[in-house]
């Protein structure tokens, strides 16, 4: 059933259709949004939109190309104010042919002359054409579409011209009579007794349609049961989104920050969902080639670091400096050279201070640890995903070979420098040869996860804090997160104070295969005073 069927449907149903105003296909979906049965492609609006009185300065093809665009925005009918049908008989054919072939799903003409005025435009000249003019395009609709469904609306605008009640049911009679499918009544008597008393006198079967611009407080039923099957509310998106905008553009000239205007807009998000961002994401997934898993990347930058004493005093450590960039920045640099483009960065404390640009960003408390940080941004782990702490530097080397890794779940491992400073994350893998030290090409060697944690007997590695899960990996992640309790985990009192090393301990201990790759230096930590100045010095 397409959308002139649909429409046929429903004005067989009891109660009034509600029709609402728009001028491109965002308004139109909002009409959508809001509940109305159908949208009527104004051409009002659109007039308005292009900041044009609403005279016949823009073309037909112009007023199509809008309504076409609502067409491909929604599901509901469009209903089309086509003017007096841009001409006479003939060039309402052509119309009938061009709107019914887009899609439209009903027509509206005026008998006003072309080019014609505005309803409620004062003290302009208006005339209308003869009503025998205006039938016979009526007659030239009926005759040209191609299907009954497609509707045709006759409006008369004789109690707009001040002609009277006799005029007015004169020539809504013989628009009836050319076969119209509803007749339009128009008025701008601030009540509503003028269309009530003509739908009173109205002597023929086919239906009525009004339009309460300006008997603004009477309400649809009453109009319903009045006569009016059609209500169509023709220009009021385009008049709050002028007032909206007006306010929110002004407060931002005079405070002159865009969070000034917080409370009036709404978040990016919506625009994202309105106009089809998530279906576009999955019509990538399903039919782009992709040249390989679609990789993206969660950096956890929640924690304080009190270590560090007043260098992280108004922001966390991911934006400390280091010549001249933060280092979130340079891990951001060195994740696109390897072609991770989708970064996200989990931030809490001071996160105002996490200022860099295409970078998602989610939200944890700063008091939890490192596993509830990372679920924060769970909605990421639906894909292949690097996950790495906010303060550490690396080679664009380490990414590329974490790519190349193979398994679900893959830590990359440093073999050198065991000893020194605590706090380190060591681990125990399978392989008996790297306990001996024996030297190995680290680009053939993959290991497996035995122990990960603090204070690790027998440790022959240090974990860097990088990891790459496959898409399955990813999954199996997030329901051992939600399979835990709260109870303590490995070495952490509380899944909600766990770090990573302790999810990752709890997934090696439910029988998980967790893959490790060696690197060869090519990384470090800034975790101390002494950290910091040693990138500074490092660093090229």
């Amino acid at each position: 059933m397409d959308a002139k069927q649909r429409l046929r449907e429903r004005l067989a149903k009891p109660g009034p259709l509600l029709v609402a105003g728009a001028h491109n296909g965002m308004t139109a979906k909002l009409v959508e949004e809001a509940g109305f049965d159908a949208v009527w492609a104004s051409g009002f609006e659109i007039s308005a939109a292009h900041c044009v009185p609403d005279a016949n300065i823009l073309t037909m093809a112009e007023q199509l190309g809008a309504a076409s665009w609502m067409v491909k925005a929604v599901d509901i009918p469009i209903i089309a104010d086509c003017d007096n049908g841009y001409g006479n008989a003939i060039n309402v054919i052509h119309m009938v042919k061009s709107y019914e072939s887009e899609g439209i799903s009903a027509v509206c003409l005026e008998d006003n002359v072309f080019p014609k005025r505005c309803s409620f435009y004062a003290g302009v000249k208006r005339e209308l054409a003869s009503a025998e003019e205006h039938a016979g395009k009526v007659k030239a609709c009926l005759d040209t579409r191609k299907s009954d469904d497609f509707l045709i609306i006759a409006r008369t605008e004789a109690l707009i011209a001040g002609w009277g009640m006799e005029e007015a049911l004169m020539r809504g009679r013989a628009y009836a009579d050319a076969g119209a499918d509803f007749v339009l009544v128009h008025s701008k008597s601030e009540q509503a007794d003028e269309v009530l008393g003509f739908a009173e006198q109205w002597d023929r079967d086919t239906p009525l349609v009004c339009v309460p611009t300006i008997y603004k407080t009477t309400t649809a039923t009453t109009l319903y049961e009045g006569g009016y099957k059609i209500i169509i509310y023709a220009n009021h998106g385009l008049r709050s989104g002028i007032k909206a905008q007006r306010e929110a553009l002004s407060t931002i000239v005079k405070e002159q920050h865009c969070s000034s205007v917080d409370h009036l807009v709404v978040p990016k998000t919506d625009v994202y969902d309105l106009i089809g961002v998530p279906q576009m994401k999955s019509d990538e997934k399903n039919f782009m080639p992709t040249g390989g898993d679609r990789v993206g990347a969660i950096i956890l930058a929640a924690g304080a670091s009190p270590e560090l004493g007043e260098l992280t005093q108004d922001k966390p450590k991911a934006m400390l400096d280091v010549k001249g960039k933060p280092v979130l920045g340079h891990q951001v640099d060195a994740l696109n050279a390897a072609g991770v483009k989708d970064i996200s960065v989990v931030v809490g404390y001071k996160k105002e201070a996490v200022d860099l640009t295409n970078l998602k960003t989610y939200s944890a408390d700063e008091s939890q640890g490192e596993a509830a940080s990372l679920m924060q941004a769970a909605s990421e782990l639906d894909r292949r995903t690097l996950v790495l702490y906010g303060d550490i530097l690396f080679d664009q080397e380490v990414v590329e070979r974490l790519l190349q890794a193979e398994g679900d779940v893959v830590l990359v491992v440093d073999r050198s420098n065991l000893e020194g400073r605590p706090k380190r994350d060591l681990v125990h893998t399978a392989d008996t040869k790297a306990d001996k030290g024996e030297r190995f090409l680290k680009g053939t060697r993959i290991d497996t996860l035995e122990r990960i944690g603090q204070d690790i007997d027998g440790a022959n590695g240090e974990w860097i804090g990088m990891l790459m899960l496959s898409k399955k990996g990813a999954q199996g992640l997030r329901e051992l997160y939600a399979d835990l309790g709260d109870g303590a985990l490995h070495q952490a009192e509380s899944l909600d104070k766990a770090a990573l090393t302790d999810l990752l301990q709890a997934l090696v201990d439910k029988g998980l295969t967790v893959n490790t790759i060696d690197t060869f230096k090519g990384w470090m930590e800034i975790d101390t005073f002494e950290d910091y100045q040693r990138a500074w010095a490092q660093l090229k």
